[in-house]
């Protein structure tokens, strides 16, 4: 089964091509150069330049695979969640070229994509699970009790840890992505210079790290001469620990033993290291995405679209963009299992 996917949910534009699970190519064409003087993602901006990179891309993960649109038996896309107007651009060209060649329609949850990037790593690994899902857009812990099967435990009440990354980041001026320029930043820091709370440590599964990027503002104010290393050190520290503690009070509660780590902030070398260790510690296995595979790709929207297309379940050409897409649902919206 040869598969082309496509993912538009943000700023990357990424189109892949699979047979099965065996990925033949991945093309990603990032738009952070374009963005990093507005200190964030502009909807509008980033939708445009999907609109402009996508055909080229298309063309390129086709080449590179040694096929052609007439090759292909099933295309996969992302329907959310994400922005609606960069997701309306994939889901339009994906229908477009499944109305034309007349193949099936997946659409994919661009999280359990996440999730999926670590059975493209890992093709011995199986569920059940645990994923601490951690991006700019969503931080989550989701257990996945079998193949297509999630149950969100817990997730963000404010900011999720990327985007909370990316203000603290602005408010030192470190730049954009925040991700990247906190953990550089951070390298040349104490990560105990400074006591930043761990805000619902104890309290459930559910995290908020809003107050913990209002503390690193009240910091700043009240210590002009603070140096930014200690700073992002110390509030680097503070997301991980929470992110550590709550992911292994999960796997407890569900009882598993293999825990998996998804999103853009998987990438972060500070959260992997930690994990690693305190979950060797618990006697969990810890499962990691390649860094290649921790940003928005769209490898990991052909591995569900494989799955889904397994079990016959696809979308009808009337499929549309659903930003806040739930993770939990049994189907998608607009899904027709036949």
């Amino acid at each position: 089964m040869k598969i082309l996917a496509i993912e538009t949910s943000c700023d990357e534009t990424a189109v892949a091509v699979g047979e099965d699970t065996n990925i033949l190519s991945s093309m990603v064409s990032s738009q952070v150069p374009i963005h990093k003087k507005y200190g964030g993602v502009v909807p509008e901006i980033a939708a445009r330049h999907h609109l402009k990179n996508i055909i080229p891309l298309l063309r390129s993960a086709l080449d590179e695979a040694k096929v052609t649109l007439m090759d292909i038996d099933v295309i996969g896309v992302t329907q959310g969640p994400g922005l609606v107007g960069a997701l309306l651009i994939g889901i339009s060209l994906a229908k477009s070229i499944a109305y034309t060649l007349n193949i099936p329609l997946v659409g994919v949850n661009h999280l359990q994509g996440h999730i999926y990037a670590n059975f493209i790593d890992n093709p011995d690994l199986t569920p059940p699970l645990l994923a601490l899902v951690v991006s700019g857009g969503h931080t989550e812990l989701v257990y996945q009790s079998d193949w297509g099967k999630f149950e969100v435990m817990g997730s963000t009440r404010d900011d999720a840890a990327g985007e909370a990354f990316d203000k603290v980041s602005r408010l030192l001026n470190l730049g954009y992505p925040g991700g990247p320029a906190i953990q550089e930043a951070a390298k040349r820091g104490k990560p105990d210079a400074i006591p930043f709370p761990r805000p619902l440590l104890d309290k459930g599964f559910d995290f908020s790290f809003s107050g913990l990027k209002t503390s690193v503002l009240y910091y700043t104010r009240a210590h002009r001469d603070y140096n930014s290393s200690d700073v992002a050190a110390s509030f680097q520290e503070a997301i991980v620990d929470v992110l550590i503690a709550k992911t292994i009070k999960a796997a407890k509660a569900k009882r598993v033993r293999r825990v998996v780590l998804a999103g853009g902030v998987a990438a972060n070398e500070r959260l992997r290291q930690k994990l690693k260790k305190a979950l060797l510690k618990e006697d969990f296995a810890l499962y990691l995405p390649s860094l290649a595979l921790c940003i928005d790709n769209a490898a990991m929207i052909e591995r569900v679209a494989y799955e889904k297309a397994l079990k016959n379940e696809f979308a009808s050409l009337d499929m549309n963009a659903v930003s806040n897409l739930d993770l939990a649902s049994q189907h998608m919206v607009g899904e027709k299992t036949r």
